[in-house]
């Protein structure tokens, strides 16, 4: 049996720009020692095999329990025999260049000597790259921790909601092998246009690159491409011609939510990379699109919200769950769905006495000014 390494990372390198919501950073590799192995230190034989990473990352990766030996976790003094599967996840080692820190406001959840729970404004980029060098989330918590900070995960530029942020490398790789194994509970609010028969669902297809567009993921229903990802989603309210729902990932692929709603046809509402800035679905009386239009202009940006966050942390190995409510100006345009739909109730009303009417009518006029 001759040795090899297989290596999977969850950032391909043309995507270190995307933010895609809940993209994740780490590597994972996984080595079989050939059967000429002879006993050395674990530590050592990965720093052989794995040129480019540091021994102490390595050590850090053995403390916080992320590399097994044919399935069980091993320390930094394991001796590797012949025949072992070795299998080590690393997070995704920083950027080369020299981030410089930013006095922005930031919303800080929560914070200790290990760990950042951040509320992220829509809008803004979680790291620099690629025409975004300034004004970044990053740059934001280096000037508050006065100090580097480590990512684990990421959210889109134009998605609100929690970010969980590491303030040391020990801490940095404990938190990405929860990623690695789907162990982190993410649950996201979308409006999505268009309603479901059932309110429960999963959406799974694996999603990868478009090859007609790189800056667009797709899925690959049969699997010749991209990697493995699940969507359960629950209906939250059902609008008529949207539909605000839940979602819970079991896997973090960029812009996972956006493109698998959209590979069921419900993209999200006002989701200009996957067609959601268009009337999808309703009338085409002029005061409707002119209703979409205000809706738009409300919330000019993707309608998707990180809304909770749930990981063991790194030292006190304590479960911790967290949650943040849905911005202004999302929340502004549920309400208007809120009121439209009542307009139309009123309107659909058959049988009303006259002052019944008379009521209704002037309720309806309240909830379409509310509406403008």
């Amino acid at each position: 049996m001759e040795e090899y390494l297989e290596k999977d990372t969850d950032l391909a390198a043309d995507a270190l720009a995307d933010d895609g919501e809940s993209t994740e950073l780490y590597e994972h590799f996984r080595i079989t020692a050939d059967k000429g192995q002879t006993q050395l230190r674990i530590d050592k034989f990965l720093v052989d095999r794995l040129q480019s990473t540091a021994r102490n990352r390595i050590q850090n990766a053995a403390r916080a329990g992320n590399i097994l030996v044919n399935g069980t976790a091993v320390k930094p003094n394991y001796k590797v025999k012949p025949g072992d599967v070795i299998s080590i996840v690393l997070p995704h080692p920083p950027h080369e260049f020299e981030l410089q820190p930013e006095n922005i406001p930031v919303d800080i959840v929560y914070e200790d000597d290990d760990v950042l729970v951040v509320n992220k404004a829509p809008g803004m980029v979680v790291h620099p790259g690629f025409g975004n060098f300034t004004g970044t989330l990053v740059q934001a918590l280096m000037y508050h921790v006065q100090g580097k900070v480590y990512l684990v995960h990421r959210i889109d530029k134009d998605t609100s909601g929690l970010l969980l942020v590491a303030k040391n490398e020990m801490a940095q790789t404990f938190l990405a092998k929860q990623f690695f194994d789907h162990s982190v509970e993410r649950k996201y609010y979308a409006l999505v246009w268009g309603d479901f028969k059932e309110d429960d669902g999963t959406v799974e297809g694996a999603i990868g690159r478009s090859v007609r567009d790189r800056r667009v993921m797709t899925v690959y229903p049969d699997g010749s491409a991209g990697k493995e990802a699940v969507t359960h989603y629950h209906v939250e309210e059902r609008f008529g011609y949207v539909t605000r729902v839940s979602c819970v990932l079991e896997t973090g692929r960029t812009h996972q939510i956006r493109c698998h709603m959209r590979y069921i046809k419900h993209p999200l509402f006002n989701d200009a990379t996957y067609g959601g800035d268009q009337i999808l679905k309703g009338t085409t009386f002029t005061k409707y699109k002119q209703f979409i239009q205000n809706c738009f202009e409300l919330l000019p940006r993707q309608a998707l919200h990180a809304a909770t966050i749930g990981f063991v942390h790194p030292t006190t190995k304590q479960t911790m769950r967290f949650s943040a409510p849905i911005p202004d100006d999302m929340e502004k345009v549920l309400e208007k769905w809120r009121n439209y739909v009542k307009v139309k109730a009123y309107e659909e009303e058959d049988g009303l006495s006259a002052e019944e009417d008379r009521a209704a009518r002037i309720e309806r006029g309240r909830l379409l000014n509310e509406s403008k």
